[in-house]
C-alpha cells in the first residue's frame, strides 16, 4: 500500500512539472519574442523613423506596454523553476547571478531579467536623473537583450527544441539586431546611403 502511494505521488509530482515546465517554456518563448519587438519599438522611438506613420506617443506607449509584457512574462519565466516539485533552484540562486550552484546559461537568463528590469525602474525615476544618467543606465538594455539571447539560444539547445524553433528565433532576431545597429550608425552616413533622409 505505501509502494502504491508513493509511485502516486511520485506520478502526481511528475505531471504537475511537466505542466509547470510548459507553463516555463512557453512563457520564456514569449519573453524572447516580446523583448525582440520591445527592443525594436524602443530604437524607432528614440530615432523618429515611423513618427510620421504612428506618431513619437503612440510608439513610446507601445514601447512601455510591450515592455511591461516582456518583464511579466520573463518574471513568470524565472518563478516557473520555483513551483516545481522536483527542485531545481531555491529562491536565492534563482535571483542571485554568479551563484555558484547555477549554469552559465541561467546565469545569463538572470541577468538579462534584471539588466531590463533597472532600464524599466529607471524610467519611473527620470525626473531625479540627468538625461545622460538615465540613458546609461537604459542602455544596459542592449547588454541584457545580449544575454537574453544567448540564454534563449542554449535554453532551447538543452531541451532539445532548437531544431524547431530555430527559424522563429531568427526571424525576430535578424531585424531587431540590424534595426539596433542601425540605430549607432551616424545620421549623415544613412543619409548618404539614403536609408534615412531629412524631413522635408
Amino acid at each position: 500500500m505505501l509502494l502504491l502511494r508513493q509511485a502516486v505521488d511520485q506520478t502526481g509530482d511528475i505531471a504537475h512539472d511537466l505542466g509547470v515546465h510548459e507553463m516555463f517554456a512557453v512563457s520564456g518563448r514569449l519573453a524572447y519574442a516580446l523583448m525582440c519587438l520591445t527592443l525594436t519599438l524602443g530604437v524607432l522611438t528614440t530615432t523618429g523613423w515611423l513618427n510620421r506613420l504612428a506618431g513619437r506617443q503612440a510608439l513610446r506607449s507601445g514601447h512601455l506596454v510591450v515592455g511591461t509584457l516582456t518583464l511579466g512574462f520573463a518574471f513568470s519565466h524565472v518563478v516557473a523553476l520555483l513551483f516545481m516539485r522536483v527542485e531545481v533552484y531555491t529562491a536565492w540562486e534563482v535571483f542571485m547571478p554568479f551563484n555558484g550552484g547555477v549554469k552559465l546559461q541561467h546565469t545569463l537568463g538572470i541577468l538579462a531579467f534584471e539588466g531590463m528590469l533597472a532600464a524599466s525602474i529607471v524610467v519611473g525615476v527620470r525626473r531625479w536623473l540627468s538625461y545622460r544618467q538615465w540613458l546609461g543606465i537604459h542602455r544596459i538594455s542592449y547588454v541584457a537583450f545580449g544575454c537574453g539571447v544567448v540564454h534563449a539560444f542554449f535554453g532551447a539547445l538543452n531541451s532539445g527544441s532548437l531544431s524547431t524553433l530555430w527559424l522563429a528565433g531568427i526571424t525576430l532576431l535578424v531585424p531587431t539586431v540590424t534595426i539596433a545597429l542601425v540605430r549607432f550608425v551616424p545620421s549623415r552616413a544613412l543619409s548618404s546611403t539614403g536609408i534615412y533622409g531629412d524631413e522635408p
